[in-house]
């Protein structure tokens, strides 16, 4: 009996050592695997600065500011050994581009054009330099040159999708609807990832839809690869979050972007806009003030302006206005086009005149939303109402009845059917102005309330109003 039981606890001794044998085994293979790289190689190097801003730029998303410094100067001191490089022009030029748009710095265009322009002597069929030559032609907002050179990219080479973006936002600048829906379809036949989302959001922000912009923005700042990528979807995000009245939403995504990449001002510029509507006055100055030392755009001076002169403080925002006629000025001198700021500025600070004539020349350049919603304003602002409303009609309902969610653009056509006597559109339209947000200008939307007060309720015994 006893040897019976014995041959059962021999088994378990022996199993129970095979078992830790086993474990053994285990743990010193998984420690080899571990140790060991795969294929017995060492691991790729982290890709150096340079490496990360080529395949941004190279990509059509944005790059790191100290990223794109070190592509430039590398590629600088490669060029005067190899002066007949063309792909390194090419690189140097869309360097410079990216780095004239993080800096909102017009006097990068003509360092770009010229490395552009000579990676295409060298080589006339560079697709790298045709793409940047229409992103180039984008930033200097002369979107028809941008088609020019970004359909003579599609000619070389149709399948490549990186051609598509810049030419999305060429045909969205020239009002071309129709054909912006078509090379987005075309685009995310191609592609997929962050960069089509954020092309795909501004076009669904430009139809109206609100919704489906927002949830590709939020998909895309979650799949961004580097800091800086990231950083200028979270500004997006906050920017839809922004226009649809939600200040709390905004302003956490513009933090979150400037944690993100420090750089980042024009989330910075973001943070004034949501910190102003929220009461937060001192912060919103503060803000805006740290915007526009790095990054100074004439938008970013006309709003600060603007709020300066809702506190009472004139002096303030003239001083703001007088810098934005200076950089508008700088952005002429070097081949950017800035009207369309300059007559918004002109139509409610100035000589609304000189705005409508600004602003028609634009018209004719660019028959976009923005500048049909300019136009529109600045010739209610000279008196010509009946030929504004068409306009305000444009930017508001787009071509086929489902233009942008604005609400600025909501109170100008509210105000110009006032001005007409339309009370029940311009009820209908101020209203929607301030459902849609009710902090949409330190300036206007105070009058936009107080012009809705004066319409008072619509009265039961008039009947139906005119529309």
């Amino acid at each position: 009996m006893c040897a019976m039981d014995d041959k059962p606890r021999a088994r378990r001794r022996r199993y129970r050592r095979a078992l830790l044998a086993s474990a053994a085994g285990t743990a010193v293979l998984g420690g080899v695997l571990v140790t060991l790289p795969w294929g017995g190689q060492a691991p790729p190097p982290a890709p150096t600065p340079q490496e990360r801003a080529l395949a941004a730029v190279t990509s059509g998303v944005p790059a790191a500011l100290p990223d794109l410094e070190a592509l430039a100067a590398e590629r600088e001191r490669h060029l005067r050994k190899h002066p007949r490089d063309a792909r390194a022009w090419a690189e140097l030029g869309a360097a410079q581009v990216e780095q004239g748009v993080r800096l909102a710095d017009p006097r990068y265009w003509p360092r770009a054009e010229k490395a552009l322009r000579t990676a295409l002597e060298v080589r006339k069929d560079n697709l790298p330099a045709l793409r940047a030559m229409a992103v180039l032609a984008n930033a200097r907002r002369d979107h028809a040159s941008a088609r020019a050179w970004g359909e003579a990219a599609r000619k070389l080479e149709p399948g490549r999708w990186t051609t598509y973006p810049p030419l999305i936002e060429a045909s969205a600048g020239l009002g071309d609807d129709e054909e912006t829906g078509r090379l987005l379809e075309k685009l995310m036949e191609l592609r997929s990832g962050p960069a089509v989302m954020v092309r795909a959001a501004a076009v669904y922000r430009d139809r109206g839809w609100r919704e489906d912009a927002a949830a590709k923005i939020a998909d895309a700042a979650s799949a961004a690869g580097e800091p800086a990528e990231r950083a200028a979807y979270l500004e997006r995000a906050g920017q839809l979050a922004w226009e649809r009245g939600d200040r709390e939403d905004a302003l956490r995504h513009f933090r979150e972007a400037v944690r993100t990449d420090p750089d980042q001002r024009a989330a910075q510029a973001g943070q004034g806009r949501a910190l102003a509507a929220l009461g937060r006055t001192t912060e919103a100055l503060s803000a805006y003030r740290t915007a526009l030392a790095r990054h100074p755009r004439p938008e970013y001076a006309l709003e600060l302006g603007e709020l300066y002169e809702s506190l009472g403080m004139r002096s303030a925002a003239e001083v703001h206005y007088a810098l934005l006629r200076e950089r508008v000025r700088l952005a002429a001198a070097h081949g950017a086009d800035e009207e369309l700021v300059l007559g918004r500025f002109e139509a409610d600070h100035g000589d609304a005149r000189a705005a409508v004539r600004r602003l028609r020349a634009e018209w004719e350049r660019h028959p976009s939303t923005e500048v049909a919603d300019a136009l529109g304003w600045a010739l209610h602002r000279a008196g010509e109402d009946e030929e504004a409303l068409p306009f305000a009609v444009r930017a508001t309902e787009g071509t086929k009845g489902g233009g942008v969610r604005s609400a600025l653009f909501a109170y100008h056509r509210g105000t110009i059917e006032r001005s007409l006597e339309r009370y029940g559109a311009a009820r209908r339209h101020l209203t929607e102005a301030l459902q849609i947000n009710p902090w949409f200008s330190p300036l206007h939307a105070p009058r936009a309330k107080e012009a809705l007060a004066r319409l008072g309720e619509p009265s039961v015994q008039a009947g139906p109003e005119s529309s």
